[in-house]
């Protein structure tokens, strides 16, 4: 039986003990509503750890190859599928399963990528800007004229929601980010000012001359979102995205009584088929509209994503250790059957 290559978790755990590169079965023919893709590349992200660990929102059946993101090579679509076609390269997000040669994906989160357009380039889109882009528009109401603050600005979703902020008439954006690297980096992307996390307040109301952030945009929690909170404008509002410094906070609720705040949680995997729903099909039209705007903004450069660090197949750890030394500006991703730049 032919095999492919694809990096196998056996167990729960840290991912240097559980996970190993191997052959293993071949992907599966595509069934009515499937791609069978050939892997290019696949992200590497915070999440990618807690799933190796068991620790995320869902526990897959052991053994398991991880990986939620990739682009590559359609090869085959089932009957029912008919906005790619085999020869197209296309973007896909998936449960797991990245991480290997070949991958089935239901065709709703499978999305093409505009002509014009490298692999590398549209690896970044799907999630990190797919997620900045919702949270935004679709749930925070980002409106003309208001002051975004973006925390976790040097991350792959913190750099994509300053570049999309700023495209909206009149918004002004702040960024926060932990080094001088990463600010100078948010600048670049569009950001009118950027700030470090000590003294977070201070620097916000000297930026909005007291009156504060009308939107807070953060992928961080901890300490960071109850500095956020002092800092944003009477009737302001913040959208919750995940909790990237490992912990979740307790809100004061008095503070946004008296300020008159609105809190948004924001799962981007309601709309992805990450819930025990799974509405990936409910979703599906909307997510491919926003997919097809996303790319073409990209295209035209308004927006420039890009995955700034390539690792070889086997290199798992590694770039999980780069991630998590927070020194990486944007994506990180694992060459599956591309080329490493």
């Amino acid at each position: 039986m032919n095999t492919m290559k694809a990096l196998v978790c056996r167990e729960f755990g840290p991912p240097q003990d559980v996970v190993a590169l191997q052959d293993a079965a071949p992907a599966p023919r595509a069934g009515m509503d499937e791609v069978l893709i050939e892997v290019h590349y696949a992200t590497v992200s915070h999440a990618t750890g807690l799933l190796i660990e068991g620790r995320y929102q869902k526990t897959p059946p052991l053994p398991f190859v991880p990986g939620t993101e990739g682009v590559g090579r359609v090869l085959a679509c089932g009957g029912n599928v008919g906005h790619v076609r085999p020869g197209d390269l296309v973007a896909f997000i998936c449960d797991w399963g990245a991480y290997g040669e070949q991958i089935v994906v239901h065709g709703a989160t499978v999305y093409p990528i505009a002509a014009g357009l490298d692999a590398l380039q549209a690896l970044a889109v799907p999630i990190s800007y797919g997620t900045a882009y919702a949270a935004l528009h679709w749930r925070a109401q980002l409106r003309q004229g208001d002051t975004v603050l973006v925390l976790g600005a040097g991350s792959g979703v913190g750099a994509a929601a300053v570049e999309l902020a700023r495209l909206v008439e009149g918004v002004t954006v702040i960024a926060c980010a932990s080094s001088a690297h990463k600010r100078q980096a948010a600048l670049q992307g569009g950001a009118h000012h950027a700030v470090g996390p000590d003294g977070l307040i201070g620097q916000v109301k000297q930026l909005t001359q007291g009156r504060g952030a009308d939107l807070v945009f953060d992928p961080v929690g901890g300490d960071l979102l109850l500095q956020a909170l002092r800092c944003t404008a009477q009737n302001g509002k913040i959208v919750s995205i995940g909790f990237a410094s490992g912990t979740i906070p307790q809100v004061p609720m008095n503070i946004l009584l008296v300020k008159n705040l609105t809190v948004f949680g924001f799962f981007y995997g309601q709309y992805i088929g990450w819930t025990p729903a799974n509405e990936r099909v409910k979703y599906a039209a909307q997510m491919q509209a926003m997919m097809a705007e996303l790319f073409a903004l990209a295209r035209r450069g308004a927006i420039h994503p890009a995955v700034t660090q390539v690792f070889p197949m086997d290199q798992l750890c590694q770039a999980l250790s780069a991630l998590h030394g927070r020194n990486v500006v944007g994506k990180v991703a694992l060459a599956i059957k591309g080329d490493i730049p």
